[in-house]
């Protein structure tokens, strides 16, 4: 390979990363097509595609034919049990079953995660703060605590809580979430991400366990106000 081909190549794969770590990237994480990434860059499509076959090796990105290239990991495949059941749980329902799942990750992930997990997680909690929109606030919000799930490292536990987080994706759960998302509660589940976030980095698994089923029980209870102030 020519000098001219490796350099190319090395700075389509730096921008690209920059692209995916500083998360430049629409509400739904995919990123521009390969004729469009080597439109804006002046390069081939020849090293576009190498650049995305290096971050998917990463694990930074993920392809669907037909549908593009999309930042992060792939969704599992217990989405499809996910929409066969989704029609019969309700929120509420769906919050249960957090409250006993995601305390036991958090607490993995405190005696797992890397420092550079949780700059991730950091960043993700920011992003969560910064979201203007109810649609990128859930994005975001539902980010951070798949990332905590993931770096638990435990399969078995995470293909149980992704079948949970399919689910609290459903329409329902979007338009309750958005109606009990107050500017207060809001700013309470901000302090509670940092407070979960903090645990982890102290790589106190109790503490974060706590702090996430905490976090859990103030969005349970506002969930269920809300409700009930429809008379549901």
């Amino acid at each position: 390979m020519e000098d001219h081909d490796l350099s190319e190549n090395l700075r389509v794969l730096q921008a690209i990363r920059q692209i995916v770590t500083n998360n430049l990237i629409p509400s739904d994480g995919r990123l521009p097509t390969e004729r469009n990434l080597a439109a804006e860059f002046g390069a081939g499509r020849r090293s576009v595609r190498r650049a995305l076959d290096q971050l998917e090796a990463e694990g930074l990105v993920w392809r669907k034919q037909g549908k593009g290239t999309f930042v992060g990991q792939p969704p599992d495949p217990t989405e499809e049990l996910a929409a066969r059941i989704v029609s019969e749980v309700d929120p509420l329902t769906a919050m249960e079953a957090r409250l006993c799942i995601e305390p036991a990750l958090a607490d993995l992930c405190a005696r797992r995660a890397s420092a550079e997990d949780v700059a991730k997680l950091r960043q993700l909690a920011e992003r969560t703060h910064q979201a203007g929109e109810a649609e990128a606030t859930e994005l975001w919000d539902g980010a951070l605590h798949r990332a905590i799930a993931r770096i638990a490292g435990n399969r078995v536990m995470l293909t149980a809580f992704t079948l949970i987080d399919e689910v609290r994706m459903g329409e329902e759960w979007q338009r309750e979430r958005h109606r009990a998302r107050t500017p207060k509660a809001r700013a309470a589940y901000d302090d509670q991400h940092n407070r979960i976030i903090d645990a982890i980095d102290a790589r106190n698994g109790a503490a974060a366990a706590d702090a996430m089923r905490e976090h859990l029980n103030t969005l349970f209870e506002n969930l269920k106000h809300s409700l009930e102030k429809e008379g549901r």
